[in-house]
């Protein structure tokens, strides 16, 4: 998009009156899906399963665990749970409890709110289990679940695990936990919510190893997390990307671990609140702990430990803390047992508040236009190892108007090209296999003004480095970036230069890393009157002008928008352009992180585009439930094109962040009332993104 748009019309200022896609999916309040998983019966009986099993497997059932719980050890090779048994859904406690006892495998999606009876109630896992929520629906309230001796590759994931408190703060006679397991082996811990439990929320005790977790939020509790009770070294466990927030001690408490390995984890003590850390992470006993780039703010002794222990930190941060910060001792290399890549330690509390927790595309799968066989894999690979060396040849390989969904799995590596997935090719999924969404990156340098080999110049949709046209399109765990040099072009006219265009329905983009700096997501929809929904969840999108724009109904949720400064070095901007039609959603920004080294008061949250000075666009941005940084403007929106944002649909609704402010005649507020029609829920419809 250019910055300076021509003259055009105003037109007089209304009241808009909006029609969204229809409301058919769950209930007002932060994103909730209802009815996921409906094609199975309540009761979950297994025939319903194998009604299910002609179509694809979601990829979230295929994940597995990385850290110590991916080493082979003990007779068992990595953990992936329940994924060579039947998938089922429960909704009563009795159902749980049937399948997560049961001697064969189960994919148990929990899906709906289940109260423990009694309280403190702790379920009995058997091995080979994966139990997950289903989106952010699934919770487990007053109690949580067991994992005794020889229970091994055991999935628990995006659960939330809620109040079993029993009053007593210090509750010596309520061993009431979220996760507790005695003597198990090979268990991930991924994606929960775990809070206010009478005891611990994380136990790892007795002898047990090759434990992760990972990508938890763990808060408002106690006893938090506790590993050993045990004489014996041997638990390995790996403790990755967790958000501790408002935990007393245990954060976590290690003894006698034969290998620790903790990074990436923020543990945060806010001033003024009730309760009050005592210490965070502690190494002791004969434990080796390794402890790198986490991020520590306001705790009391936020690194202890004993005269026995071993513990080794690298690259942490630590901010207003006080008290013991300790290290000594020779531990361990994580890299001989895994491999792993360190998030930067500034990153940490901004990718923690938007990616722990729950997350919508885990444990939910579509019914409406299931695809009706089983996925293909294509894979790509730079060093020949793969089917394809490049993804455009595997795009090219999927068949013209391909009836089911096709997997283009691209090893890690940079791979200097452009990708287009042409209308006549749906149900594509481009994901990368590394370890972390930076080690497959998919790059090119085009821009607006760059000559076309034929004649012309690219524009700007041209600009793209990947270029989505088909409907039912993911992509997951992976970087594209468009990396042109505006600093070495400045003679060359038009500097707009796309990483990601979308212009299809039915968009979900999971994990990935969108890097560029004018025009970098560009969210479309393949024609004025044809509806364009993107959900795009759990990533990264930085720019610095209009870096996300277009006419699309789209969603941006628990991800980070990083603001970045311009060639020169000057700091200004605008986040989004949307040009939404009068009868369309248009962008929605929902519990978010807006970050990134820039100036205070340097960037507007969007501005009107008016595309072809379009008088009859009614341009729409929410920005709600998200922190803002400094860098926000306190008059956050700006006209464009001739057209005064005020007669367009501009508004916030509960930012936190330096960069949020009061409701005033410039900045409009949502009511509470006007809130519950602007969710998650009202943007995508009938449509359950599902990866």
């Amino acid at each position: 998009m250019s910055e300076n748009r021509s003259k055009a019309r105003h037109r007089r200022r209304r009241t808009a009156v909006v029609v969204g896609v229809p409301l058919a999916l769950g209930a007002a309040g932060a994103m909730a899906y209802g009815g996921a998983f409906g094609v199975f019966g309540e009761d979950a009986e297994p025939k319903a399963s194998a009604a299910a099993s002609a179509t694809a497997a979601p990829a979230w059932a295929a994940d597995v665990a990385d850290g110590f719980a991916s080493v082979d050890a003990k007779g068992q090779k990595g953990t992936y749970g329940g994924r060579d048994g039947k998938t089922v859904t429960v909704k009563t406690l009795a159902d749980l409890e049937k399948y997560a006892t049961a001697a064969e495998p189960y994919v148990i999606v929990v899906a709906g709110t289940i109260n423990m009876n009694p309280v403190g109630k702790e379920i009995k896992v058997a091995s080979d289990k994966t139990i997950v929520g289903s989106g952010t629906s699934g919770q487990i309230v007053g109690g949580g679940f067991f994992l005794g001796t020889g229970v091994h590759n055991v999935i628990i994931r995006n659960l939330t695990i809620r109040d079993s408190y029993q009053g007593v703060w210090n509750d010596k006679d309520h061993d009431f936990d979220a996760v507790q397991m005695d003597g198990a082996h090979h268990v991930w811990i991924d994606h929960n919510d775990l809070r206010h439990m009478a005891d611990g929320l994380i136990d790892v005790r007795k002898d047990s190893t090759n434990v992760t977790v990972s990508w938890n939020k763990l808060s408002d509790n106690n006893k938090t997390f506790g590993i050993g009770w045990t004489e014996n070294v041997v638990t390995d466990i790996t403790i990755h990307h967790n958000w501790f927030r408002e935990t007393e001690q245990r954060n976590p408490s290690t003894d006698n671990a034969a290998h620790a390995h903790l990074y990436n984890n923020y543990l945060q003590d806010d001033p003024g609140t009730t309760i009050k850390s005592s210490y965070g992470n502690y190494s002791r006993g004969r434990t080796k702990m390794v402890l790198e780039n986490s991020y520590f703010q306001g705790m009391n002794n936020p690194v202890t430990k004993d005269s026995t222990a071993a513990l080794v930190q690298r690259g942490n941060t630590f901010s207003g803390t006080s008290g013991r910060n300790e290290s000594g001792g020779t531990a361990f290399d994580p890299k001989t047992y895994y491999g792993y890549t360190l998030d930067k330690t500034a990153d940490v509390p901004a990718l923690l508040k938007a990616g722990t927790g729950p997350r919508a595309a885990i444990g939910t799968a579509s019914t409406a236009g299931a695809v009706s066989t089983k996925a293909t894999t294509l894979t790509v690979a730079k060093d020949g190892s793969g089917t394809y060396r490049t993804v455009q040849a595997a795009v090219d390989a999927v068949p013209a108007n391909n009836p089911s969904r096709v997997v283009i799995a691209v090893k890690p590596g940079t791979y200097r090209e452009t990708v287009k997935v042409p209308s006549n090719k749906p149900h594509v999924t481009i994901q990368g296999t590394g370890a972390s969404r930076k080690d497959t990156v998919i790059v090119f340098n085009n821009a607006a003004g760059t000559p076309k080999p034929g004649g012309g110049t690219y524009g700007t949709s041209g600009s793209a480095t990947v270029a989505v046209e088909a409907d039912d399109f993911q992509a997951r765990n992976l970087t594209v970036s468009n990396d042109f040099d505006e600093a070495g072009n400045q003679s060359l006219n038009g500097h707009q230069a796309v990483a990601l265009r979308t212009a299809a329905d039915k968009v979900l983009l999971d994990s990935l890393i969108v890097d560029g700096d004018q025009d970098t997501l560009l969210l479309d929809t393949a024609a004025k009157d044809k509806l364009g929904r993107v959900y795009v969840t759990n990533s990264y999108v930085s720019g610095n002008v209009d870096f996300i724009f277009g006419r699309a109904t789209a969603v941006i949720d628990q991800s980070v928008i990083t603001l970045k400064k311009r060639w020169n070095g000057t700091s200004a901007g605008y986040i989004t352009a949307p040009s939404t039609a009068a009868d369309r959603k248009g962008i929605l920004i929902n519990r978010s992180v807006v970050n990134g080294d820039v100036s205070a008061g340097s960037f507007f949250l969007g501005r009107n585009w008016h595309a072809g000075g379009d008088a009859a666009l009614d341009p729409q941005a929410t920005v709600r439930n998200s922190t803002l940084s400094s860098a926000i403007k306190s008059t956050p929106w700006s006209d464009m094109g001739g057209f005064s944002w005020k007669d367009d649909r501009f508004a916030e609704y509960k930012n936190t962040g330096p960069g949020a402010g009061a409701a005033s005649s410039n900045r409009p507020q949502l009511t509470d009332a006007q809130a519950t029609g602007q969710e998650v829920a009202d943007w995508l419809g009938n449509w359950t993104p599902a990866a």
